[in-house]
């Protein structure tokens, strides 16, 4: 493409840059129109090159200026290509399945090759989707070198969006527990429970856009060597290598956590269930705005005891199945839905009609091998 302010003069047609093309059984239509774009820009009557990408090409957009002729159109499954004409520039148009789209013109002036790449172009793309919101999270692991820490940009559905996905109870408790601000807090450790599938993790990510103001959120990946490690704690609990602490909150989230809550954890994890109490409300809890935020998929009844005894807890709420009416409400339908309700994950799947590949019981065989 030439440069701006910079003109170039047409060759001499007695002169023209050698140009061959050789076509076989091995190129397609879609090569002819490359070659056609070329031809033009080469032997110097179209000396001027521009091109454009787009993205999310609309349906019905022509991609090419008003009275131009179409001297060449190729269709492969969901890719395209038009070669059109008019006086003084030539465009090639290739289109692709994914709605994405690169627009090539070469013309006589180079003003005249922005005008028309500018009207092809003119309308063509759908606005883009707005940003999603999301927040700053640090997600801490044990490597070799002690605790480390990376931190990424993570999607946070807000509230109001999600709300329906749960029964009527969870979401009153969650109305509650996201205007929480931390002059009110009565504890610091955060307890959802349920079976797999009831959306605890997203509602958390929704809580730490609702939090984002005054509380940061830590994620631990491997939190079975987290209590097991006073090194690696000391680190999270600390909050090593932030440089952004000032006097703001932090959560750390502990996923999948059975092991450490459970009735029988003080016999089964040692000291591990006694450095977790310790951090919420213990000698190393104090001074440090620090909550922790664990998702069990354990039943009320077989966690300890001193896990959910009064005070200890900011909040405990059970993450379960939608009732069968708010179940059926939500997928518009009671079919496929049973009398104990469904999860989320459920839901989804029955809205989706997504069915699951299961592993069929091998036929019994009767009688004996010699």
């Amino acid at each position: 493409m030439a440069g701006r302010g910079t003109r170039l003069a047409p060759m001499e047609p007695r002169t023209p840059l050698p140009f061959v093309v050789h076509l076989d059984d091995y190129d397609n239509p879609a090569d002819v129109v490359d070659a056609m774009l070329l031809g033009p820009f080469v032997d110097g009557r179209q000396p001027y090159s521009r091109s454009k990408r787009l993205n999310r090409v609309r349906k019905d957009a022509p991609l090419v200026p008003a009275g131009a002729v179409v001297q060449r159109a190729t269709s492969d499954g969901g890719d395209r290509r038009v070669l059109a004409a008019g006086a003084g520039w030539t465009l090639r148009v290739q289109l692709w399945s994914d709605r994405s789209a690169t627009l090539t013109v070469v013309a006589s002036d180079d003003r005249l090759a922005r005008f028309v790449l500018k009207e092809a172009c003119a309308g063509a793309e759908e606005p883009a989707p707005p940003a999603r919101p999301s927040v700053a999270m640090s997600f801490w692991h044990l490597g070799g070198r002690g605790a480390e820490r990376k931190k990424r940009a993570v999607a946070t559905p807000q509230w109001p969006e999600i709300r329906r996905n749960y029964a009527s109870t969870v979401a009153d408790a969650f109305d509650r527990l996201i205007d929480l601000t931390p002059d009110r807090l009565s504890g610091r450790l955060l307890l959802l429970h349920g079976p797999p599938g009831t959306g605890k993790t997203t509602a958390l990510r929704s809580l730490a856009d609702g939090w984002r103001s005054w509380c940061d959120v830590d994620c631990v990946l491997d939190p079975e060597l987290l209590f097991a490690s006073p090194g690696y704690l000391m680190d999270v609990a600390m909050g090593r290598d932030r440089d952004d602490a000032g006097d703001r909150w932090r959560m750390v989230i502990l996923e999948d956590c059975d092991e450490l809550v459970r009735s029988g954890a003080k016999e089964g994890t040692g000291q591990q269930l006694s450095r977790l109490l310790n951090l919420t409300d213990g000698l190393l809890g104090h001074g440090l705005n620090v909550l922790v935020g664990i998702t069990t998929n354990e039943p009320l009844f077989s966690l300890h005891p001193a896990v959910v005894r009064p005070g200890r807890c900011l909040a405990q709420i059970e993450v379960g199945p939608l009732p069968r009416a708010e179940a059926a409400a939500w997928l518009g339908t009671g079919a496929g839905i049973g009398p104990q309700g469904a999860t989320l994950a459920e839901l989804f799947a029955l809205r989706e009609g997504s069915e699951r590949v299961e592993q069929r019981e091998p036929a019994k065989v009767v009688g004996l091998y010699l």
